[in-house]
Formats: C-alpha cells, sequence, structure tokens
C-alpha cells in the first residue's frame, strides 16, 4: 500500500498554498485539506461524457475530504470558475499524521473516478486484487475496499448535483477557516 501525502507532492506541481484543517458542520464531520494551484502546467483527463477535462492547472483549487468514520478521501478538483471538473476517491486503510502536522493516508489502490456529466469508473480493482494475491492487503482489508467503493458510489454518485452543491459548502466553511488559529497552513 502506499503512503500519501495530503498536500499531494509528486503531482508537478509546486509553490502552491496548502491549508488543512476539520471542519464541523451539519452535513460533515471530518478533515479538510486544501490545495490553491497558482500557478503550472494543464493536466488533462479524457471521460467519456465530459469529454477532456482539467484536473489540475493555474486557478484550480482542490478540495479534500475525509470524513470520519469513513474509509476514502474524496478529492474534489474545482476549476478555476468554481465548479466541480471532476471527483476523485481514494479507499484509504487510514489516515496518520507527520512531524510537520500533515495529514497522510494508506491508500488501498481502489479509486471511483466521476463526474457531473454522469461518468463514473472504479480504477486499480486489478491493482487491489493483486495487492491481495501478494499479501498487501488481508482478506478483510480486501472486503473492506470493495465495501468502501460501493459506499462512495451509493453517497456521492446517484446525485451529482447535490454533490456538487454540498462540496461547494464545504469549501466555503475551509475558506473560512483559513485565517483561524488551529488551520495548519503550508507553502508546498
Amino acid at each position: 500500500m502506499k503512503r500519501k501525502r495530503l498536500t499531494r507532492e509528486g503531482w508537478g506541481f509546486q509553490h502552491f498554498p496548502y491549508y488543512q484543517m476539520r471542519i464541523e458542520s451539519a452535513d460533515f464531520h471530518g478533515l479538510a485539506g486544501v490545495i490553491r494551484l497558482t500557478d503550472g502546467h494543464d493536466c488533462f483527463w479524457h471521460m467519456p461524457r465530459m469529454g477532456k477535462v482539467a484536473v489540475c492547472g493555474a486557478g484550480m483549487t482542490w478540495l479534500q475530504l475525509i470524513p470520519d468514520g469513513q474509509n476514502h478521501v474524496l478529492t474534489v478538483k474545482f476549476n478555476p470558475k468554481g465548479r466541480v471538473n471532476v471527483w476523485y476517491a481514494d479507499v484509504i486503510d487510514r489516515v496518520e499524521f507527520d512531524e510537520d502536522g500533515v495529514a497522510a493516508f494508506v491508500d488501498m489502490y481502489l479509486d471511483v473516478i466521476f463526474s457531473p456529466r454522469g461518468d463514473l469508473k472504479v480504477d486499480d480493482a486489478d491493482e487491489l486484487d493483486a495487492a491481495l494475491q501478494s499479501g498487501d492487503v488481508t482478506v478483510a482489508q480486501h472486503a473492506l475496499a470493495l465495501a468502501e467503493g460501493e459506499r462512495i458510489q451509493a453517497a456521492y454518485c446517484r446525485n451529482v448535483k447535490a454533490t456538487e452543491a454540498w462540496c461547494r459548502r464545504l469549501l466555503e466553511a475551509a475558506r473560512q477557516q483559513f485565517s483561524h488559529e488551529d488551520t495548519l497552513r503550508r507553502n508546498v
């Protein structure tokens, strides 16, 4: 299993503001990380319904949500106009914190990718199966990952308009915390 920091080093962009905080609201309890991409080259994915869609580039904002009691990180990739381009959910084993306070997660291979136009892809199930065969994940972890993938689809993919509105509210809640003392702020 791979360990990934919420600052997302290795994506090819750098010198960007990163914020991390807890959000406690009526419809979300958990950890949030916000990356504001201030520069860098656009990176695009092709999706059957969305077509060519930017996933990173100058002016984009990534909101990463780790709901309490769940085994996933939902990354919401907002375009410069504040609309969601794509969601990417990593199924995870656990969350850890580095010495500098930045959250990291242990990725369990399986991902759920979906778009505002109804694209849906469950990715890397083959990697999860291979990890089971190699002993990198246990039978229980394998079952948990598959069940979490189903929960992600049920929770977020059935009504993407409601999911986008919810994500916009959570991004606004995170932005309101940017200047609070309990918010971790870094330039990465």
